[in-house]
C-alpha cells in the first residue's frame, strides 16, 4: 500500500469502519501512521499478588486456587468467577459475557492476567483482566501495548490492528523531514524507525527515543517556519517615521496621564518606526491595559509622518467603538477616521472608500471589510491588528498586505504564556503592558455552589436598584443532552419568570443576526437594559463602564483565560465590580480553577496555569492560528528539545534559505503543508 492511499482498503476496514477512523481524522495510510498513542499499557511487568496496589494495571503470572463460579448476575449478565494464585497472595477474578473463559482457566495450568486492580476489603480484584495461557504469552500480554485517541464503535483492537496491516502492507519509505545532516547531530534515529517504535516499542527505551525523534520533527517544522518568516521581514523596507517626537504633543492632549508601562511600549514601537526594516510587534496587555490609547498614539506619528493607519478589529462592535473612541482622540488634531464593515450600507460605504482611496482620512478603522479587494489605501503605513488571536494566520497578515511597505502592530488582551509566545509569535517582537492605569479597583471574585443561588440573585437585583448593570454568562444557546450546561434561551425563561420578573433582560448570542447584536449592545451601552443574558460573544465587546457585576454559570466549562476575559468586561468604571463563578463540579482540578480565579487578576498567571491545565491545543485553538496540531511534543514539558529544533532551524536556514536543496525537499512541503504563515513566506 501507498502512503496516500485511502484506509478503507486497509485490511479490515471497510467503509462503515472507515467512517469511524475518519472522525478521528484519519483519512489515509499516512494519516493512520501519524495517529500516536495517546498513552501505553506496560504489559511486560510482572507483578507478585502480595504486591499489588490498588489502582495499578498490571499483569499477574498464576494459577488456580480453587474451584470456577459459573452464575447469572441479578441483572441478567453471565459471570464467570474464579480464585488465583501465585503463592504470595489470593487474587480475585471476575469476567462479564466471556464463557469461553471457563474452558482457558480448566485447560492451563498457568496462565497471565493483565487488569487492574481494585481491592474489596483486603483481598485485590480484577474485573474482565486480559487472559493468556503462559506457554504462548506474547500476543497480548508480555509486550508495551499502545493505546490511541479512540471514537464510539472503535475498539483499541481495531486501531493496533489496522496500524501494524499498514505497517506490514507500506509498499514505500516513510519521508523523513529530518535531513541527514540533522539527525546526526542531534542523534535521531530516522522517522521511519521512530514512527513503527512508536507504535510497537521494544522497550521504554525505544519509546522514549522514537517520542522525541517525532517531537523534535513537530519543533522543527515550526521553528522553521518562524525563523523563516522573522528573516524574511528583515529583507523588506518600510517607511521610516522621522515625526514620532510628536506622540509626546498627542500625550500631551490625553485627558488622563498613560502608565509607565504604556510609556515604555510606546517608546519600543517608536524605535521600530524609525528604522526602514518593517516593524512586526506583538503588543500584550490585559483587559483595560490601555492598548488603545497606545496604538493611537503611534497611528498619530504614522498620520504626522504623511501616511494612513489602519485598524482592524474581529467583530462589528468592537470596530465601532474603536471607531468613536480613535474618532474622539483625534478630533482636536482634525485627523479624518474613515469606518469600514459589511453590514453598512451602500451609500455610506461608497463614502469611505472615496475618502480611504484619495488620502482624506488618515485613520481608518474596520473589520474584515478592510482587506476586501474593492478597498484601495491612498499611503497606508501602519496597519494594526486587534484581539488578533480572533484572526486566522492569513486574515492578521492581509492587512499588511494592502501595501508594499508597512509597519505591522498586534495587539492581543489575551495573555500568552512565554511557551506559547515562541511558538505562535517568533516571528514577531513582543511589547507588555503589564500595568493598570491608576484607580482601577479589584473585581471582587467569588465561586460559588447552587446552595447561594437565591443569595447571589438577591445581590444582583441590589446593584440594579442602585443603577448597575450585569452579564449573566451560559455556555450553550440552547439546551444539550450532551453536556448539562444552562442555555441562554431557558436561563432568560428563568430570570424573567423568578427573581427578575418585570426587570428589563436581554439575550445576546451568536446565533444572532449582526443588527440585532448590535442593537442589543447599543440599548444595554446606553442602560436602557439592565442585564444581558449572553455567550461568549460579549469576551470582546463594548465598554460599559456602569456594568458592576458579572455571573458566570457553569464556570467550570470554560478556560481560565476565557473566563478571565469575561471577567474584564466589568470593573471599567468607578464602581466596585464583582465577578461570580457557579461552579457544579466538585472535583479537585475544577476547585483548583476557581482558588486561581479567586485569588489573582493577574493574566500572564492565570494563563500559565490555563495552559498546564488544558494544554496549548484548547488553550487557543491550533487551527485559528496555523499552529499544527501536536502528536508527539509537548509545549509544556519539552522546551529544552524545542530549543533545540529552533537552533536546527536556523543552521538549515543558513545554509539553504528557501529549502531548494534534495535533502530539504521533504522539510519544506511539510512547513508549507502545516504552518500556515510559513507556507506563504517560503513559496
Amino acid at each position: 500500500m501507498k502512503l496516500k492511499d485511502s484506509i478503507r482498503y486497509l485490511k479490515g476496514i471497510g467503509e462503515k469502519r472507515a467512517e469511524l477512523f475518519h472522525k478521528l481524522g484519519v483519512f489515509t495510510i499516512h494519516d493512520l501512521l501519524l495517529h500516536l498513542p495517546r498513552t501505553y499499557e506496560d504489559r511486560t511487568r510482572i507483578c507478585t499478588v502480595e504486591n499489588l496496589e490498588e489502582g495499578d494495571s498490571v499483569c499477574v503470572q498464576v494459577s488456580l486456587a480453587g474451584g470456577i463460579r459459573n452464575f447469572r448476575a441479578r441483572n441478567g449478565a453471565q459471570v464467570i468467577q474464579a480464585s488465583v494464585t501465585d503463592g504470595t497472595g489470593v487474587l480475585k477474578v471476575m469476567w462479564f459475557h466471556a464463557a469461553y473463559i471457563k474452558k482457558t482457566l480448566q485447560s492451563a495450568e498457568e496462565f497471565v492476567l493483565f487488569g487492574k486492580v481494585n481491592f474489596r476489603g483486603f483481598l485485590p480484584e480484577m474485573i474482565n483482566p486480559v487472559l493468556e495461557v503462559s506457554d504462548k504469552a506474547g500476543n497480548r500480554t508480555g509486550k508495551i501495548l499502545p493505546v490511541y485517541p479512540c471514537t464510539a464503535g472503535l475498539s483499541q483492537r481495531d486501531i493496533r490492528n489496522a496500524v501494524q496491516n499498514a505497517l506490514t502492507l507500506l509498499s514505500e519509505p516513510i519521508p523523513d523531514a529530518v535531513p541527514l545532516c540533522l539527525q546526526k547531530k542531534y542523534h535521531l534515529m530516522s522517522e521511519e524507525e521512530a514512527i513503527r517504535q512508536i507504535h510497537a516499542p521494544e522497550s521504554l527505551e525505544h519509546f522514549c527515543d522514537a517520542r522525541r525523534r517525532l517531537a523534535f520533527e513537530e519543533f522543527l517544522i515550526l521553528q522553521t517556519g518562524i525563523v523563516a518568516a522573522k528573516s524574511q521581514r528583515k529583507m523588506g523596507s518600510a517607511p521610516c517615521f522621522e515625526n514620532v517626537k510628536c506622540i509626546a504633543d498627542f500625550a500631551k492632549g490625553l485627558p488622563f496621564a498613560l502608565t509607565n508601562a504604556q510609556k515604555r511600549v510606546i517608546n519600543e514601537i517608536s524605535a521600530d518606526l524609525r528604522r526602514e526594516i518593517p516593524m512586526n510587534r506583538l503588543v500584550q496587555g490585559d483587559v483595560g491595559s490601555g492598548k488603545t490609547v497606545v496604538a493611537a498614539a503611534v497611528m498619530f506619528a504614522a498620520v504626522r509622518s504623511g501616511f494612513q493607519a489602519a485598524m482592524m478589529a474581529p467583530t462589528e462592535i468592537l470596530a465601532k467603538q474603536h471607531y468613536e473612541n480613535l474618532k474622539k482622540l483625534f478630533a482636536p488634531w482634525n485627523i479624518t477616521v474613515a469606518f469600514l464593515s459589511g453590514g453598512q450600507k451602500q451609500v455610506e460605504r461608497s463614502e469611505n472608500l472615496q475618502m480611504i482611496a484619495d488620502g482624506t482620512a488618515g485613520v481608518v478603522v474596520g473589520t474584515h471589510a478592510l482587506i476586501t479587494d474593492t478597498v484601495a489605501f491612498y499611503r497606508l503605513g501602519l496597519a494594526v491588528t486587534d484581539e488578533q488571536h480572533r484572526f486566522g494566520v492569513r486574515q492578521r497578515t492581509a492587512l499588511s498586505g494592502k501595501s508594499d511597505k508597512i509597519h505591522t502592530l498586534v495587539m492581543t488582551a489575551t495573555p500568552i504564556p512565554r511557551t506559547l509566545s515562541l511558538i505562535l509569535y517568533g516571528d514577531l517582537d513582543i511589547s507588555i503592558i503589564d500595568e493598570l492605569p491608576a484607580g482601577r479597583k479589584k473585581i471582587e471574585t467569588y465561586a460559588v455552589g447552587e446552595s447561594k443561588r437565591s443569595r447571589v440573585e438577591q445581590f444582583v437585583l441590589n446593584q440594579m436598584n442602585s443603577g448597575r448593570q450585569a452579564y449573566f454568562i451560559c455556555p450553550l444557546v440552547e439546551e444539550s443532552e450532551v453536556i448539562e450546561a444552562n442555555a441562554v434561551d431557558e436561563y432568560l425563561k428563568y430570570m424573567r419568570s423568578g427573581a427578575f420578573r418585570g426587570r428589563k433582560i436581554e439575550a445576546l448570542h451568536g446565533r444572532m443576526k449582526t443588527a440585532e447584536k448590535e442593537d442589543v449592545m447599543n440599548r444595554f451601552a446606553k442602560g436602557e437594559i439592565e442585564a444581558l443574558v449572553a455567550t461568549t460573544v460579549i469576551e470582546v465587546g463594548v465598554d460599559v463602564p456602569n456594568a458592576s457585576v458579572m455571573v458566570i454559570e457553569n464556570a467550570e466549562r470554560f478556560g481560565l483565560s476565557q473566563l478571565h476575559q469575561l471577567r474584564g468586561r466589568v470593573g471599567r468604571g468607578t464602581w466596585q465590580s464583582y465577578c461570580i463563578l457557579f461552579c457544579s463540579s466538585g472535583g479537585s482540578v475544577a476547585r483548583e480553577r476557581m482558588k486561581i480565579m479567586c485569588e489573582t487578576e493577574d493574566g500572564f498567571k492565570i494563563a500559565e496555569k490555563d495552559l498546564e491545565l488544558r494544554g496549548p491545543g484548547e488553550f487557543l485553538g491550533t487551527r485559528q492560528h496555523g499552529l499544527p496540531q501536536m502528536h508527539a511534543g509537548d509545549l509544556m514539558t519539552d522546551m529544552q528539545l524545542l530549543k533545540e529544533a529552533q537552533k536546527a532551524a536556523e543552521e538549515v536556514l543558513e545554509r539553504d534559505p528557501e529549502l531548494k536543496t534534495p535533502e530539504m525537499e521533504e522539510l519544506h512541503r511539510r512547513v508549507d503543508e502545516n504552518f500556515e504563515k510559513a507556507g506563504r513566506i517560503l513559496n
